[in-house]
């Protein structure tokens, strides 16, 4: 396995979050800038889910070349504009929202039944375009990449099923509510894992339609995991900075905008986050157990060292910032909802796909990792000290 420092299997989470997945661009590119010349593909299990799912698939896709994957990456989101992932002109936006007022109030007289609010045609024309499935076998075979999967929401059976492409061995699993499938992975699961539910069109999958993988994602680390990671980087992209309340006293009732905002933060942030602590807590509770009562009594779990790297910023006060650079028709659209501006920037910063922000979030993520440079470097299994005072990183530990 080729892996940064020779260390066992790390794994990658990429979680959802629209057009805040571009932060998850700063950190890789940063990651990419930290590791010493010739160092090979540093995540080998490589988890995605939403927007998260496609920067996966690239670096999936460029395993063996991980700096130009993660290079693809930064030329990609930082020239981003909206138009790139939805339709935006008036006749697309105002026609679905009529469609939906039909079906609504009218049972859909005169129309057909609307899948979304927004139509994503371009985004499927781009991701066909830039990302190389047929690669994903080249990458395992040659030992670049373990495992790659892609997480869905099944809209008929309620579960959130990881579908993945790796190695001979890793078996599909089954728990409650959630399951790993093997399978060749294509265009359409990318498409099924962003579809953000009534904004984007589901997206059928053999028998079955499937959405957004965040929605009712309950473990979103369990993919990696049971894919043979013994080590996760988490990749997260909350709204507000990392483990900081944004309780505020307020005297009117919530706009729209807030109301979608706290929805889809609970279906993007909060499963991330709440695994991630009772990964923490299954970590302490393991450290107080011998390893040969842990051996004998068979417990069966283990111990996972986990990185997360988190927005040290508001990402809906940026968002705020930035929200002139919607096209007009957008505008029009949020601005009644009061998504443009205060509280109601959550959603705004969902579909903010425009370069200005997209690249202070890029920015962000870069300066972030930098200011983890060492935490970060020893998890891959770098000594920093070595690292920075010759010409080549020297392994912690080799295996």
């Amino acid at each position: 396995m080729n892996g940064a420092g020779g260390r066992g299997c790390t794994g990658l989470i990429l979680s959802g979050g629209g057009a805040r997945a571009a932060y998850q661009v700063g950190v890789l590119k940063a990651v990419a800038d930290m590791l010493p010349r010739g160092a090979g593909n540093p995540f080998p299990i490589i988890c995605g889910t939403s927007a998260g799912a496609v920067n996966a698939a690239f670096l999936a896709t460029h395993a063996g070349r991980f700096r130009v994957g993660v290079k693809a990456l930064d030329a990609a989101w930082s020239n981003f504009d909206t138009s790139q992932i939805y339709r935006t002109g008036l006749p697309a936006l105002g026609g679905r929202a009529l469609r939906w007022l039909s079906a609504l109030f009218l049972g859909g007289v005169g129309a057909h039944r609307p899948v979304s609010l927004l139509d994503n045609t371009p985004l499927a024309r781009l991701l066909s375009r830039v990302i190389r499935f047929e690669r994903l076998d080249q990458a395992i075979a040659e030992g670049w990449l373990h495992a790659f999967s892609v997480t869905c929401s099944g809209y008929t059976s309620g579960e959130s099923v990881s579908f993945y492409q790796g190695v001979d061995g890793i078996e599909d699993w089954g728990r409650a509510r959630r399951k790993g499938r093997r399978t060749r992975l294509g265009l359409q699961h990318l498409l099924a894992s962003s579809a953000i539910p009534v904004v984007f069109p589901a997206v059928r999958i053999g028998d079955a339609y499937y959405g957004d993988g965040s929605v009712r994602q309950l473990a979103p680390i369990s993919p990696a995991l049971h894919m043979g990671a013994d080590r996760v980087l988490v990749l997260g992209v909350s709204g507000s900075v990392a483990g900081a309340s944004r309780y505020r006293a307020v005297e009117r009732y919530p706009s729209v905008a807030e109301v979608l905002g706290h929805v889809m933060d609970s279906a993007f942030v909060d499963s991330l986050e709440g695994d991630v602590e009772r990964l923490q807590r299954i970590n302490r509770t393991l450290g107080h157990i011998p390893e040969k009562v842990r051996r004998s009594a068979d417990v069966g779990l283990r111990q996972v060292e986990t990185l997360i790297i988190a927005p040290s910023q508001d990402l809906d006060a940026i968002a705020a910032r930035h929200a002139g650079e919607l096209p007009r028709t957008m505008r029009f659209f949020l601005r009644g909802s009061e998504a443009t501006h205060g509280g109601g920037a959550t959603v705004l910063s969902y579909l903010l796909f425009e370069a200005g922000f997209c690249r202070e979030l890029i920015r962000l993520g870069y300066r972030d990792a930098v200011n983890r440079e060492t935490d970060i470097l020893r998890f891959l299994g770098f000594d920093p000290v070595a690292l920075h005072g010759a010409a080549g990183a020297v392994p912690v530990d080799t295996w």
